[in-house]
């Protein structure tokens, strides 16, 4: 170990001073975003139960194009709903603590080797799944009649259609900076091997 990492090293036996341990505690004033983001999960289960149930007792009176649209309801709850999971799950074990699911059959794969940047292309992979059936729906949908108003303008189709670019383009953009710091971490490290 070089006199750098020495130096960073955890010593595991003194404690910390005042200052340093109310900075690193203050990590737990997240804790209660977090169980509100539970609370949250808990009304989009209630959602989907309700979306569901609406979905049976219409069936039959439904068109193809109606049932496929309240799928695409469903489905779009069920992302977003993953999506708090990852918030919730790779938020806390990143930034709170660690959860210590090693060995456990139900530990999520993806949790083994999340940090912050692996968090950051995760959540705007998902974002950009939510946007996807988001504008999905808004293709269906385009030119339907609600109430003798049409529900999408051209227009507004269109900046559906630009901000989800803007998401993938995002996306890319947050993996390409990853990729980059990921291999100039990775030289560093060589180097400093040799």
């Amino acid at each position: 170990m070089s006199a750098i990492t020495d130096a960073r090293a955890p010593s595991k036996g003194r404690p910390l001073r005042p200052v340093p341990m109310l900075i690193f505690g203050s990590r737990w004033l997240q804790l209660p975003l977090y169980i509100g983001l539970i609370v949250a999960q808990g009304i989009y289960v209630v959602l989907f139960i309700k979306e569901l149930f609406h979905l049976f007792m219409h069936s039959f009176d439904f068109s193809e194009q109606q049932i496929m649209l309240a799928v695409l309801g469903l489905i779009d709850v069920v992302m977003i709903s993953n999506l708090l999971v990852m918030v919730i799950v790779g938020g806390y074990e990143t930034f709170v603590s660690r959860l210590n699911l090693q060995g456990h059959p139900d530990e999520p794969e993806w949790l083994s080797h999340v940090n912050a940047s692996v968090l950051k292309i995760k959540l705007a992979m998902a974002i950009i799944g939510i946007s996807s059936i988001h504008l999905l729906r808004t293709f269906i949908e385009a030119g339907g009649l609600t109430s003798g108003k049409t529900l999408y303008t051209e227009t507004g189709v269109m900046w559906q259609t630009i901000i989800h670019c803007v998401f993938i383009l995002s996306a890319i953009g947050i993996a390409m900076v990853d990729k980059l710091s990921n291999a100039s971490i990775e030289g560093a490290r060589q180097q400093a091997e040799h």
